[in-house]
């Protein structure tokens, strides 16, 4: 399951999607959370994400499609957030489920770097009357080197 959505997810029910009876030995999740980016107080903060409609969910979808030929994955979902969020809100989702727990870490694992760096959403840090656009993160790129 691939979803780009402006409201919050509930972790649990995707956790419960993850799991095939008699046949999950692993689940491993990632949940991404709005950190303070600024020295002020985190009310004055928040972060926006914009994304091409279309292309975003054909980078992730080619992203999952990747790691299932890398790994013998169960279930797959990412659910990733657009719009204005708030410091400490829930901003991505990314759960993977196998027979092995090996394969499971490493394939949730390279899903994170790649979306990072291949799917198409921009971000703008808000701080109070000021905001500037996020550029591209070095190590974010760095971490793709290790697949």
């Amino acid at each position: 399951m691939i979803r780009v959505q402006q409201e919050d997810f509930n972790v649990q029910s995707l956790y419960e999607c993850l799991v095939e009876e008699n046949k999950t030995g692993a689940v491993v999740m990632f949940v991404g959370l709005v950190r303070q980016f600024a020295d002020l107080p985190k009310e004055q903060c928040s972060f926006e994400l914009e994304h091409y409609p279309g292309m975003t969910e054909q980078n992730l979808s080619s992203i999952v499609t990747e790691a299932k030929g890398r790994w013998e994955l169960l279930n797959v979902t990412v659910v990733h957030r657009v719009g204005t969020l708030s410091v400490d809100d829930q901003i991505v989702f990314v759960g993977v489920s196998s027979a092995h727990r090996a394969e499971a870490f490493q394939a949730c694992d390279f899903i994170m770097d790649y979306l990072k760096s291949r799917a198409a959403f921009w971000k703008k840090e808000n701080q109070g009357s000021d905001s500037k656009w996020v550029s591209a993160n070095i190590r974010d790129e760095e971490s793709l080197e290790r697949w």
